[in-house]
């Protein structure tokens, strides 16, 4: 074959793709007109059955090259289906949401639009008669309440009378239960037991009528509802139920930016293998990290509220999400949203490192030191002078339980917030905590009070315990700082971020 006939064979390609192209827009337009009367009539994006039959035929028609034209075909019917998710309207409802991280998890699943709906009681009844929406995840305090507004429930809402997704359908809202499947994930994840164990619940809502059923089908042989006013209460389980195994918080106590707050104390439930609070954001709640200092495994909600979203998002749009999406998403999530906190000594390079590391990251970094100055009007020696240090320690602690709260940010804390206990669990609740450790007689201590009226190695024996207790990592602060930066995210990167 000559160059001119080579030179012709490709003219003809070009006058093949530019048909093709063609083609392809007007199939692409067809598909989006598609997806608006889909969406008008309240049917899925996905028909399953529709696009078996078109790629049956496309085999036959494209005989020998049946795999080839398949294969694109799969392409094209997996580009028209994206293109027609845009077209969706979904969201949650429910109150407050402030604290969701809903949005961020449906725009990793699906292309449509998702968005945050707070709705007061008196709003609901016209939102959901009249809403503009084709899918709703629903949230606290709704999940029972808008059980009268669907027109039909899947057996599993029907079953357990509580409802967290909704769906436009032609024959009108149909209510499903996607948090049924999001707790087994999770339980069934910790590796822990339920069969033949008895649960406590604390909760009476939507979300206790989900895992109590759930509890059922693992096998528990009694679960206990644990409410403020009802049989058992936050008062009285404990002489009832000192035995139990297993304990759930299926209520919002303790959700941001209601940190630190807890209903009960765990250690008056000596039985107990482990506990699972629904709450995800702060990452540990009071009683998770009640429930790690008595050496419990501890689990929060961020697993379960993934996979119920993938269930949901695969009602709305009617596509599967690919196999080990929901642990990625995940996974991606926990690292995103919690903080990475600097502990150490004074003059250990959390400033330097902190603001270095977080230009890695791309987030943003936090001295608490200085935002204490910023705020105090005065710099720490003069608060020291003024004040001493219980008023130092007074203005920390309150700038920290506002800081800590925050996600996805590097901070850096001064060297003495280990020293106070109520400090703890503010340092550890949305937060990987970095302990970085450098030779003391690299420590320099000008401009620092403590450092200067006491010796170095006397405040490094006091402290070096409570930095290891705080600590989840441990990087050693030596040669370049672009090497200890390396070593930080080496470390980060190597822990397990999933609860």
């Amino acid at each position: 074959m000559d160059d001119r006939e080579l030179k012709a064979l490709r003219g003809r390609i070009d006058e093949i793709d530019e048909r093709l192209v063609s083609l392809l827009v007007e199939r692409m337009e067809l598909s989006a007109e598609i997806g608006d009367r889909k969406r008008t009539r309240g049917l899925p994006v996905r028909d399953a059955a529709r696009e078996e039959e078109l790629l049956a035929r496309v085999r036959e028609l494209a005989g020998e090259h049946g795999d080839e034209v398949e294969a694109i075909y799969q392409t094209i019917l997996s580009l028209s289906r994206k293109a027609q998710q845009k077209k969706l309207c979904c969201g949650l409802i429910g109150r407050p949401l402030g604290h969701s991280y809903s949005p961020a998890i449906h725009a990793r699943l699906g292309g449509y639009a998702y968005r945050l709906i707070e709705l007061e009681p008196e709003e609901l009844g016209p939102f959901l008669s009249a809403g503009d929406f084709d899918g709703l995840n629903v949230t606290i305090p709704y999940k029972k309440a808008v059980l009268p507004y669907c027109a039909r429930l899947s057996e599993t809402a029907r079953r357990v009378g509580s409802v967290n997704t909704i769906v436009r359908r032609p024959e009108g809202l149909c209510g499903y239960n996607t948090d049924y499947v999001g707790f087994l994930r999770l339980f069934r994840r910790s590796g822990l037991s339920a069969a033949g164990k008895k649960a406590l619940v604390l909760g009476s809502g939507g979300a206790s009528l989900t895992v109590q059923a759930a509890l059922r089908e693992l096998g528990a042989s009694e679960i206990v509802v644990v409410s403020r006013k009802g049989e058992t209460n936050y008062v009285n389980l404990y002489e009832k139920h000192q035995d139990a195994s297993l304990l759930v918080n299926a209520t919002p106590v303790g959700v941001h930016p209601h940190n630190g707050e807890r209903l009960i104390d765990l250690s008056r439930l000596p039985k107990l293998e482990g506990v699972f609070d629904l709450v995800y954001n702060p990452a540990k709640t009071a009683l998770l990290l009640d429930a790690e200092r008595l050496g419990l495994p501890a689990f929060n909600g961020l697993p379960m509220l993934v996979a119920q979203a993938a269930a949901s998002s695969a009602l709305f749009t009617g596509s599967e999400p690919e196999d080990g999406l929901i642990d990625r998403i995940t996974e991606s999530l926990e690292r995103d949203m919690k903080n990475v906190l600097l502990i150490g000594m004074p003059g250990s390079g959390k400033i330097t490192l902190g603001a270095a590391l977080a230009q890695k990251l791309g987030r943003p970094f936090i001295d608490a030191d200085r935002e204490l100055e910023a705020r105090a009007g005065k710099d720490i020696p003069a608060i020291f002078r003024e004040e001493g240090e219980e008023g130092f320690r007074r203005r920390e602690h309150e700038l920290l339980t506002e800081l800590t709260r925050r996600s996805g940010a590097v901070l850096a804390v001064g060297g003495g917030a280990v020293t106070r206990g109520e400090n703890f669990d503010l340092l550890r609740q949305n937060s990987r905590v970095v302990w970085l450790r450098r030779p003391l007689q690299e420590l320099p201590t000008e401009g620092r009070p403590l450092s200067q009226s006491r010796p170095i190695s006397e405040l490094w024996r006091e402290r070096e315990p409570l930095y290891r207790a705080a600590a989840d990592l441990t990087v050693d602060n030596t040669g370049t700082p672009e090497e200890c930066v390396r070593r930080i995210l080496e470390a980060l990167n190597d822990e397990n971020p999933c609860h």
